[in-house]
């Protein structure tokens, strides 16, 4: 047989091995030659040939369980199974015997019941959800998907552009972040960089290759070497795998909006990346076995001990990703010690050759990446669908695995033993223990201490000699006030104390019965006295007991319970010191030489057929984590790590974890120059070919940019042309109309700020559109400054009285920002001077603002107006520019434009959302909250109460998702077509708005949002309805904050001033007043 023979035969062994080890795992089926079958009879297609075995178990009853030891006759692969623990307290219960089915009952309360202390959800949330998530495979191989959304990229390139060395995204092209989760992963890893970038193709098959293998994984490999080479040294935010992607999805034979499993993935990737370093490998050997690098880097071996129907054996087998079931575990540990113990093997270690069957695995060789498969997802046989396992599962990030290598065999072994004699007294303490703390015979169960406590209580309360029945008064009409005969009251009480009008002081405790039926007995009143009368028993008494009875008791009682609680704190004690031993079991320094690191963490939210995948990565040089989603990367932490990856919180958990040798550095180093000792960085890690590609690339963002510069000058010289002809028309039209009427007239909704050249134009919010509104109100403001100044002035020259009513009219502006009003009487709205004021704009520009106010043509109806108009006109083409930054004064004017649109769009929004349309509502209050949070960033009062905006931007989609749902409820076609609509078009593009800040309230809304469509999984539907919900949860579940394609902001309509404040006015305090609930 030649090499290439061999090789294929490995490689063909070896991907069968990998088909029937996914099989096993997606279906549950242990029969090795069962799985065999379906595979022939599917020709390799995984999907039909978990149907045949679907069908095959419905039809057949499973076979018995001692076939599962087979799997350890398999010959050496590197791809193994690891299954899960066989259970040995099988129960029959098709016979009559009534104790096995006590038994079972026994046994699956007490599962039930451990689930629930492990995993905090009951047997039934757990059924609930296996139900809801089973759903969404309903008749998946008839269903079509739809492309789905992908990113389109910001026309803006500055927006795209790389920040300093920050670490690039990868750009979602349709359902591929599971490709961007792992490839950023082992990108990470220098050592595998390197590898990577390095790699160049052998020398025979550059021109042609010889087969398809080499046909598929050459292209692939350099379209890999492409884009590591991008990561490494673009320009750019992101880049595009998309050639990358295709060459995997045609090899996954799928459509390309349907996302791939994570280590399906990675199984793949491995391989191609193996088979195209073994090519390279071969050609390099010089009469040598030739080394893989892929190989070196993810492969390891373990030994497999055990017994197969008495018989021992030992087979060395090799291994990449190692998986491990999670469910009924509690951390990862606890997964490893189960992988690695397989049946009973009690026979492994006696000298007797018994019958049991049973395998121990004991690694002899671990990789220098280490990568675990978290099986989340399994195959429920009795629904035939897949589910996800949402238990938490815990991880260390330094995770020793010397209690698993075989030369640490004998002490682990005497570890174990010793672990499994301590679990066994820790049960019997704890069951101790829980007769002490669930103290009872009946259903309700107490802590003994408190039920010895109660009784003391009880013993020691003040004895009563009636019935607790009969001093209640029964003469008493129905509904009435029911009086109560009271117990004498004390001396003290008699003194402190006055009797009600028309009662006899009481006599003693000789009193008459006569005497005592005719005082008048004090009715309690509830609702009128502040407490219970003090003699009026709160608790039940004993009637009859004496003062030596009542001491026994209580010396008794005190006694018991101070042994009850000695005897808790006890057995307390000895649990907290059992756990302690057993976590310190493997903590010395002998079992500690084999440290991994956590690297990476590949997260998975959503349920077993829809989610989005993200990874959280450690940057060592930084010694920070790092969150890859996409084209987002960001700093994370490892608390926010444990929260998305541990499983039990929402939707989100690990599915694979990558531990890499703490000891080989290699894997993480950076790459120094030989020759000048400094670190190589950004295009210096590159080969010339690809220092050449990434070059090319970077010349072409950078030219995308220049293009983008030279268009936004140009649309700004344009603007700043058609505003300079706009203000020349209106400045001519307005001194022809002067000449024939001294009414004011409106001046153009689009003038600028005034500048030196033309100090008589006035920016937008300062217009007198009408005589009658708003110029009316600001002409009877400058009139009543300059009347009040002549009026305090001495002097009458016009100088002096501009110089004094500016002054008037600033002291009132000033006294209106100072004050404390409601929101609906916001004074910035009024007047340009007080928004100004409270943001602390500098002296110049209050300064020229008043001055063109005062400028204004519409003053001139008299000749002491007319005069001070002139004046201000002149003092106005006086200031010299450096005396005014005209950037800085037009940047402050364009802010409170900015503040009165972010106003109207807020003011219009509420408006539609008082009347209940959502729909036009939703864009208006996306936009003013967008818009006001820009201003709140430069400070605390350019813009509006940040938390109103939100509350109303957030009911707002809560409102329409309702509407949505309910459409989709209705099962009409025309109304879930309406219905996902607003979702695809409205909701879904504005989730990115609410998760990218992190505020709780939001992230609580969105997840309000995605239960009510995944709550519909569980329920019958047409199918129809089930592939329109198939199509749309990938999209509501993707977590991405990256903002995708949006819609434009509304056109507003032009207010004045006058009409803008009242209406906001009115819309606020209509809110104001019937707050909504805030969530």
């Amino acid at each position: 047989m030649t090499v290439e023979q061999n090789v294929l035969q490995q490689h063909s062994q070896k991907h069968q091995q990998t088909l029937l080890n996914q099989l096993r795992e997606v279906t549950g089926t242990t029969d090795v030659q069962l799985l065999q079958q379906a595979l022939q009879v599917s020709n390799g297609d995984l999907a039909e040939a978990v149907a045949f075995l679907t069908e095959k178990n419905a039809k057949v009853p499973q076979q018995d369980e001692a076939t599962y030891y087979q799997t350890s006759q398999v010959a050496n692969d590197r791809y193994i199974s690891v299954g899960s623990q066989a259970d040995t307290n099988v129960i029959d219960l098709t016979g009559d015997d009534k104790d096995d089915l006590q038994r079972a009952i026994a046994l699956s309360l007490e599962e039930s019941n451990r689930a629930f202390r492990e995993t905090g959800i009951t047997d039934e949330e757990q059924a609930i959800s296996r139900v809801l998530e089973a759903s969404i495979a309903e008749n998946k191989a008839s269903l079509k998907r739809t492309h789905t959304e992908v990113w389109s990229d910001s026309p803006n390139p500055h927006d795209r552009k790389r920040m300093d060395n920050c670490p690039v995204g990868l750009k979602n092209v349709g359902n591929t972040c599971w490709f961007s989760a792992v490839i950023q992963s082992l990108f990470n890893l220098l050592e595998f960089q390197r590898l990577v970038l390095h790699y160049s193709p052998p020398a025979r098959v550059q021109d042609l290759p010889r087969n398809q293998k080499e046909h598929r994984n050459l292209p692939f490999m350099q379209e890999l070497r492409n884009l590591f080479s991008l990561m490494v040294g673009s320009k750019r935010k992101y880049v595009d795998p998309s050639r990358a992607v295709e060459i995997l999805k045609d090899a996954f034979k799928s459509s390309e909006s349907q996302q791939q499993d994570v280590s399906e993935f990675t199984h793949k990737l491995l391989d191609w990346l193996e088979d195209a370093f073994q090519m390279k490998a071969e050609e390099d050997r010089e009469g040598e076995k030739p080394k893989n690098p892929m190989v070196e880097l993810f492969y390891g071996r373990f030994l497999a001990v055990g017994v197969l129907e008495g018989k021992k054996f030992e087979n060395t087998e090799m291994f990449g990703q190692y998986p491990l079931q999670v469910n009924g575990f509690k951390d990862l540990h606890e997964c490893l010690e189960a992988a690695m113990i397989e049946g009973e093997i009690e026979s492994l270690h006696s000298a007797e050759n018994s019958a049991r069957s049973g395998q121990e695995h004991w690694f002899t060789e671990l990789p220098p990446v280490l990568t675990f498969e978290l099986s989340r997802f399994e195959f429920n046989q009795a629904l035939g669908r897949p589910e996800k396992i949402h238990n938490k599962l815990e991880f260390p990030s330094m995770l020793y695995m010397d209690r698993y290598m075989d030369r640490n065999r004998d002490i682990t072994r005497i570890k174990r033993e010793e672990i499994r004699r301590l679990k066994e007294h820790l049960t019997l303490l704890q069951q101790r223990l829980e007769r002490y703390l669930s103290y009872g015979s009946g259903p309700k169960r107490f802590p003994l201490a408190d039920v010895l406590q109660y009784a003391m209580e009880f013993a020691s309360s003040k004895p009563v000699c009636t019935s607790p029945v009969e001093d209640i008064d029964t003469s008493a009409p129905p509904g009435g006030t029911t009086g109560q005969q009271l117990p004498p009251p004390s001396t003290a009480e008699q003194s402190s104390s006055v009797p009600p009008e028309g009662s006899a002081p009481a006599s003693g405790p000789t009193t008459a019965p006569a005497a005592a039926q005719q005082q008048r007995v004090p009715i309690h009143k509830p609702f009128t006295q502040s407490r219970l009368p003090p003699d009026l028993p709160m608790h039940p008494a004993p009637r009859h007991i004496t003062e030596e009875e009542l001491r026994v008791l209580e010396g008794c009682l005190h006694r018991w319970r101070s042994e009850v609680e000695n005897d808790t704190r006890d057995l307390q004690g000895s649990i907290s010191r059992i756990h302690r031993t057993i976590d310190m079991m493997y903590s010395d320094k002998s079992m500690m030489q084999v440290p991994y690191r956590l690297h990476a963490v590949l997260v998975h939210e959503g349920q077993a057929n829809a989610g989005h995948y993200w990874a959280y990565i450690y940057d060592p040089h930084q010694r920070r984590w790092m969150k890859y989603n996409d084209i987002s990367v960001t700093k994370s932490s490892w608390e926010e790590l444990v929260r998305d990856s541990f499983g039990g919180y929402r939707n989100a958990s690990a599915y694979c974890l990558m531990y890499i040798n703490d000891k080989k550095p290699f894997l993480i180093e950076e790459e120094f120059d030989k020759e000048t000792g400094q670190m190589l960085s950004g295009l210096d890690k590159l080969p010339p070919d690809l220092k050449q590609y990434v070059k090319e690339d970077n010349e072409l963002f950078d030219k995308e940019m220049e293009e983008w510069d030279a268009l936004q000058a140009r649309k700004a010289q344009q603007e700043k042309l058609a505003l300079a002809a706009a203000a020349a028309a209106a400045a001519s039209a307005a001194s022809s109309t002067s000449t024939l009427s001294s009414s004011p007239q409106p001046m153009s909704i689009e003038s600028s700020p005034p500048d030196n050249a033309a100090p008589q134009q006035d920016p937008e919010y300062m217009e007198q559109p009408s005589p009658t509104n708003d110029s009316k109100h600001l002409q009877e403001d400058i009139e009543r400054a300059i009347s009040k100044a002549a009026a305090e002035q001495e002097e009458r020259s016009p100088e002096a009285l501009l110089n004094a009513a500016i002054k008037v009219e600033y002291t009132r502006l000033l006294r209106f920002a100072q004050e404390d009003t409601p929101p609906e009487n916001d004074y910035r709205l009024q007047h340009i001077i007080v928004y100004f004021i409270q943001n602390q704009a500098p002296k110049k520009i209050l300064e020229r603002t008043l001055l063109t106010q005062f400028a204004d043509r519409n003053l001139a109806f008299d000749e002491r107006c007319k005069s001070i108009m002139n004046v201000a006109r002149a003092k106005l083409d006086l200031i010299k520019p450096e005396e005014v930054n005209m950037d800085e004064y037009e940047m402050w004017h364009q802010d409170y434009r900015n503040f009165r649109e972010t106003t109207i769009f807020l003011m219009i929004g509420l408006e539609l959302f008082q009347k209940t349309n959502y729909v036009e509502a939703l864009m208006y209050l996306i936009y003013s909250y967008q818009y006001n949070r820009e201003l709140l960033s430069k400070g605390l009062y350019r813009g509006h109460d940040e938390e109103l905006l939100g509350y109303y931007r957030r009911e707002c989609l809560l409102k329409l998702n309702e509407q949505a749902a309910a459409m989709f409820e209705s099962g009409e076609e025309p109304e879930v077509t309406t219905g996902l609509g607003i979702m695809n078009e409205l909701v879904v593009p504005c989730l990115p708005l609410l998760l990218v800040h992190d505020a709780e309230k939001d992230l609580l809304a969105v997840e309000d949002m995605r239960n009510r469509w995944c709550s519909y999984l569980g329920q019958e539907m047409e199918s129809n309805l089930q592939e329109k919900l198939t199509d749309f949860l990938p999209k509501l579940l993707d977590c991405s904050t990256e903002i995708k394609s949006f819609h434009d902001p509304p056109k507003l309509p032009t207010y004045s001033t006058l009409e803008l404040c009242e209406r906001f006015g009115r819309i606020i305090a209509g809110h104001r007043r019937a707050p909504a609930e805030g969530r």
